[in-house]
């Protein structure tokens, strides 16, 4: 009869407990590259590491997926913390994943999203602390390698743009050890001499070479910096930390020239413009004052005192010449007048009546008798005819019906 016989369950729980209990696997850092890599539903993530000998297993749950900074694929060079466990119902020992950072340049990637998190978070990045970059400059500093074709860009485009401007370097380290003090001395001793505009920055490279414009004492300099910041890092396609910090990112050293330096020929040709416009409207406002004194001077004329009485000279005369129409209406109307009157007068003249035959007969006082009923017999009587005078006494008086 054998002895000791135990059951499946009871050897993986008995494994399980070994695991357990040794201290290096609940806490270890597993090397390796992704593959197998699944996303679950559930929000866990399988994946297997391997190397050039062997395979483990591994799984992330959803609950640990804080301590993975980065979209994890096959392929992937990780470096996993995590406890080696065993899983008791298919009797398999696995990787259970806390955290998972990318190895070698990876994890350089990792430091520099982890960074910017962090800048961001602080408001380092934020528009409204970006200095304006200034129009017109009269000294330009430059803190990068004194050799390389960034320098050459940055003079060649400068001295082409504008040769007033004058450029001020700043030789400084760009890459490998002490780089980002040199950088950060270089923003310091520039911004103590008082330059108008910075440009911070080198040529392309890999993301090591580049990585003393990712180092928070560079980013924190640029940003704490009182002159604007033009960052110039690398080629177009690259990006560090010092773009987002800086005033404003150049994406090559040549366009941070350009952008800081003004083309004087350019303005040059906006000030021909300016003046041109500029004489054109003076022209335009001379021909409107002589239009306006010209007026004035008419206006003037209008009212000086020769002319006020020259004027009133002329109304007084036209008023002359009507009052002599309205006169001589007048008078004719009168003659008219006194023609209808002298006709009648004449109609009605005794004299005329005397002319004619007729007698005109008063009584001794000369009043004028038409009525015998106003005569007496031997009342005298005045008989006047045409060439003299009779005088008469009444001798009979007859009536008549």
């Amino acid at each position: 009869m054998m002895k000791n016989v135990y059951s499946v369950g009871q050897v993986n729980a008995y494994i399980k407990n070994m695991f357990t209990q040794d201290f290096m696997m609940n806490r270890i850092y597993v090397k390796g590259e992704v593959s197998n890599c699944k996303y679950h539903t559930s929000g866990h993530i399988y994946f297997t590491l391997k190397d050039g000998t062997s395979a483990l297993n591994a799984v992330l749950f959803a609950g640990n997926r804080k301590g993975l900074a980065f979209p994890m694929k096959n392929g992937d060079d990780v470096i996993v913390l995590g406890s080696v466990s065993v899983y008791e119902r298919d009797g398999k020992y696995q990787l259970y994943a806390q955290e998972i950072l990318l190895d070698g340049a990876g994890l350089l990637y990792q430091r520099f999203e982890a960074l910017k998190q962090e800048l961001e978070e602080m408001g380092m990045f934020a528009e409204e602390y970006k200095q304006p970059i200034p129009k017109y400059i009269k000294t330009l500093g430059i803190v990068t390698a004194p050799t390389g074709a960034a320098i050459r860009d940055i003079q060649n485009i400068s001295s082409r743009r504008n040769p007033y401007v004058q450029a001020i370097l700043y030789p400084a380290l760009v890459q490998g050890e002490g780089a980002a003090a040199s950088i950060v001395n270089g923003i310091h001793a520039l911004e103590q001499l008082g330059v108008d505009v910075m440009i911070v920055g080198r040529g392309g490279g890999s993301m090591e070479d580049l990585w003393a414009f990712n180092e928070e004492a560079v980013a924190r300099a640029i940003f704490e910096c009182s002159v604007p910041v033009i960052s110039a890092v690398g080629h177009e396609t690259d990006i560090t930390i010092a773009d987002y910090v800086a005033d404003l990112r150049a994406p090559t050293p040549s366009a941070a020239a350009e952008l800081a330096v003004y083309d004087v020929r350019q303005l040059q040709g906006q000030l021909l413009t300016v003046q041109m416009e500029l004489n054109r409207r003076i022209s335009e406002k001379l021909e409107r004052c002589r239009e306006k004194l010209g007026q004035f001077e008419r206006d003037l004329r209008l009212l000086s005192p020769a002319s006020q009485i020259n004027e009133k000279r002329q109304a007084a005369a036209d008023l002359e010449d009507r009052l002599q129409i309205m006169m001589e209406q007048r008078l004719t109307e009168a003659r008219h007048q006194l023609e209808l009157y002298a006709g009648k007068l004449d109609a009605l003249s005794p004299a005329k009546k005397l002319s004619q035959g007729y007698a005109f007969i008063a009584d001794s006082m000369g009043r004028g008798v038409s009525d015998v009923a106003n005569l007496q017999q031997g009342d005298f009587l005045q008989v006047h005819m045409r060439n003299g005078r009779v005088k008469a006494q009444v001798c009979e008086i007859e009536r008549t019906r």
